[in-house]
């Protein structure tokens, strides 16, 4: 496509230029839920992934504490509460 941005091209063929940061809590299920989803797609598709923990962020507790897990994709924010593992590969490669 002509119209198409070079960097939209270069994110869209390169998952392993994307990050994805999972932003949690200690002692949270969903949180345990999507880390396992995050660190199966990423490692399937190379991209590089990382969590933050609101318990030692304020700023991040204060943005995302009703939230939590959220997940974002090159920090923008792709989803909360519960990841869902096809949606997350769809946002590496399209």
């Amino acid at each position: 496509m002509a119209g198409m941005s070079p960097l939209f091209r270069r994110k869209a063929s390169a998952p392993q230029d994307r990050l994805v940061t999972l932003i949690r809590k200690p002692g949270c299920h969903l949180c345990d839920d999507a880390q396992l989803v995050v660190e199966k797609v990423c490692g399937e598709l190379g991209a590089t992934w990382e969590q933050k923990d609101i318990s030692t962020d304020q700023a991040l507790h204060d943005q995302y504490w009703e939230q939590i897990p959220v997940v974002l994709v090159d920090g923008e924010q792709h989803t909360f509460w519960r990841v869902n593992e096809d949606r997350l590969r769809r946002a590496l490669t399209e």
